[in-house]
This record gives C-alpha cells, structure tokens and sequence, in this order.
C-alpha cells in the first residue's frame, strides 16, 4: 500500500512543490481536487507540467457543489458532465481514476424534514443511470469511476460499502473506503473491507474525529492488516481536518500510518 495527500492539506505553490514537501513528509503521491464549471479541464497544461516533472498524481476527489444523485436533473446532469471530462483528464495523466460520492449535503433520513421527495426505488434508478454514463465514458479512457459512501448524515442513497458495490455493474464501476464514514456506517470496519475487496480500489484515510490519523479511536493496525490480508495494494489518500500545522502534524501521520504497514 501507498501513501497519498490531498492536495489542499499540503503546503506549497505549485504542485510541485506540494509533491517535494509530501515526498520529504513520508508519503507517495498527491491526490487532486476536481472542481466543477470545468475547472479541473482547465488545468490540464499545469497537471501536464507536473507530470513530467514527476509529481505522482493516480486520483482525483470530486469537489462540486452538487452531485450525480441531485434531485434536480439539471445539477445531475452537471455532475455527469463535469466527471466525464476529470475522467477523461485523468485519463490523459495515466492515472487511476475519479472519485463521487452519490451526493453530498442534500439530504439526511435522520434529520427533518425525513421524507425525500424522491423514493429509494427512484434513487437507485436515477444513480445507476448516470453511473452507467460515467462507467462506459471510464472504460473508453482506461480509468475508474469510483462510488464513495458517506455517513447517513451527509448522504441518504450509499453509506456502507456493500451499498456501492451493488452499483458495481461493470468493471469501470469500483467502489472507495472512508474511515471515517466506515465508522459511522459499517457494524464491523473489518468485515466490511474483506466483503468489499474484489471492489475496492481506493481508500480514503482520516480518523473517527475526522482529523488526521492517531488523534482519535480506530483500530488502524485491525483494519490496515484486514486490506493487506485481502490483497489490497492500492493507495491510502488522506483526507481528513489537520489538528496542527501541516509542517508538524503530516510528516508525523505519515509516519503514524506506516507503522502499520
């Protein structure tokens, strides 16, 4: 398994200058930030530059202000729209793939008013239509489209891992881990990843206080050797709220996490 960084929480103004710092700071690659209005398109000359500067970049975090699972077609189509094209850049970089949630922030079943105004039967639809989309568009670029599911709190259609992996119809279709909303959402973390594993291509690492590894309560050394039993030789991307300054606190949760590597 790899370390990455997401590229906000690094120090630096450019990436590669991040890449130098999250190299000297014990990790392996950067994972980028994909905002919507084509922004990400929009820096393909400066991640071309970086490529070949060697910054290693495999993965890319959606970071929209709406999702593939909106209520409003319009934004859904958006959603669609936007991630062909980070697919599609993604692609170009020889990277891994693109990363969504089904949505974020829209609605909660355990918060008022508890009643969608759309039906599960509907989600699922309206999900696996635009997954569908974005899976064929990946297969054609040699990337992954990749389902991330959220706590019950921040997302009401994909929580748990076996959620995103029914979604998994074709082979460009995978499905990401979060800690922390593994913490939330799953009964047994462990269980969950070994069911998960012929699905999971990414992981996102962060603790169950959502800062950076070692400040809270998981059981990273169960869950770390869980991923490594099953064959997992992916990336571990942290994302998470620093609890210190970034100088100080990532060269620490670099070397925090591979000690159970």
């Amino acid at each position: 398994m790899k370390l990455a960084v997401q590229e906000q929480l690094v120090p630096g103004r450019s990436l590669q200058e991040k890449f130098a710092f999250a190299v000297e700071a014990g990790f392996d690659a950067i994972e980028l930030r994909g905002k919507g209005d084509f922004h990400f398109a929009g820096r393909l000359t400066e991640l071309k530059r970086a490529l070949a500067d060697g910054v290693v970049m495999p993965t890319v975090c959606v970071d929209m202000p709406h999702f593939i699972g909106d209520f409003d077609p319009a934004k859904r189509k958006d959603a669609i729209q936007q991630l062909r094209s980070q697919l599609t850049v993604i692609g170009e970089l020889g990277g891994i793939g693109v990363m969504t949630p089904a949505s974020w922030g829209q609605f909660s079943l355990r918060l008022p008013p508890f009643e969608p105004p759309r039906s599960a039967e509907e989600d699922r639809e309206v999900l696996a239509e635009a997954l569908g989309v974005l899976g064929e568009h990946a297969q054609r670029n040699g990337v992954l489209i990749m389902l991330e599911p959220l706590n019950r709190y921040e997302n009401h259609m994909v929580n748990t891992l076996a959620d995103a992996v029914s979604y998994c119809a074709m082979d460009s279709i995978r499905v990401v881990g979060d800690t922390y909303h593994m913490n939330i959402e799953e009964d047994d973390p462990c269980r969950a990843l070994a069911e998960a594993a012929p699905y999971l291509a990414h992981m996102q690492i962060s603790e169950s206080n959502r800062n950076q590894p070692g400040t809270g309560h998981l059981d990273w050394g169960a869950q770390l050797a869980t991923l490594d039993a099953y064959g997992y030789d992916g990336y571990l991307a942290l994302e998470c709220r620093l609890r210190g300054e970034p100088e100080v606190v990532l060269p620490q949760t670099a070397a925090f996490v591979r000690k159970f590597l």
